[in-house]
């Protein structure tokens, strides 16, 4: 097994558990603030990555929509899921992209409208999924039980929490049979099984594909023992205040990344094979799977 002993060392300073039964989070928020000023853009990104890489991903995506919007865009992001949502939910972005437990709340409460999706390694939907170790010896999701199980972000992560509990529910799995974790992201949940720090981890099932995962570790030791339904991939989407036509044409230029030169140096650096359309109704499964967890 090799491991790049200064990406060990961060993994191990940067340790992975934010909080036991996710009472707690700790994190600031980081970036610009939303400007009411019509020449300033801001675009959210949720903590799907750390701080560091979330803006180094997306900074060229922000210039591009700069000179085709002919606004300053900014990006906001946060060190944890907790920051992130408050943003959201005091409408501090004009574009936002997040999970789609985030986008069903925030279309309920605060009428954001979804535009587009992502697509990673070619394919536009995304599963919520369960990972061990190969040499666990956990067979089958009933073994969870008395096991501890890293979630990735926290109680609002679709894939690396609502998904797996929805999947742990119905295998008749419920809260207190096993120990509760939470990640700082999907990544660390996943490196964490990797470093036996825990036996499971909920998560996407594109997340163990990313290259800041792949590339540390040895994928091949770790198996999905539940890999949902796929559904819409994650989405973007944007704030009831951005007019129509605005709307459209933030829309058209996702959309339209891959037929331009620039385009696809945008989505390569955001480690994207395109930015699909989406529409509303097709994130119904995850309001049935968000209900049936929540209510």
């Amino acid at each position: 097994m090799w491991i790049k002993p200064v990406v060990l060392v961060a993994f191990l300073l940067s340790l992975f558990i934010l909080s036991v039964n996710g009472d707690r989070t700790i994190g600031f928020s980081q970036g610009f603030a939303a400007n009411a000023k019509n020449d300033v853009f801001v675009l959210g990104i949720f903590p799907r990555r750390n701080t560091k890489v979330t803006i180094n991903l997306f900074q060229p995506l922000a210039n591009y929509l700069s000179k085709k919007l002919g606004k300053r865009v900014v990006i906001n992001t946060s060190r944890n899921f907790a920051s992130f949502w408050k943003g959201v939910m005091e409408n501090r972005y004009d574009l936002v992209h997040y999970n789609q437990y985030h986008y069903v709340i925030s279309h309920e409460k605060s009428q954001y409208s979804v535009i587009a999706k992502n697509e990673e390694f070619g394919e536009d939907t995304i599963a919520g999924s369960i990972l061990v170790r190969k040499d666990s010896g956990i067979k089958n999701i009933r073994d969870l039980k008395g096991k501890t199980i890293s979630f990735g972000g926290g109680p609002k992560a679709m894939q690396s929490y609502i998904t797996p509990l929805y999947y742990l529910r119905r295998a008749g799995i419920d809260e207190g049979d096993y120990g509760k974790y939470f990640a700082k992201n999907p990544p660390n949940a996943i490196m964490s099984v990797y470093f036996k720090q825990s036996d499971a981890a909920g998560s996407g099932d594109k997340v163990l594909d990313l290259p800041m995962v792949s590339e540390v570790i040895e994928k091949d030791e770790l198996m999905f023992l539940v890999r949902g339904e796929q559904l819409p991939h994650l989405p973007w989407a944007v704030s009831p205040t951005v007019p129509d036509d605005l709307r459209f044409k933030i829309q058209t230029i996702l959309t339209e990344l891959n037929k331009s030169e620039e385009g696809k140096l945008v989505l390569e650096r955001a480690k994207l094979t395109g930015i699909n359309k989406a529409v509303d109704s097709e994130y119904d499964r995850h309001r049935e799977i968000i209900d049936a967890v929540y209510h």
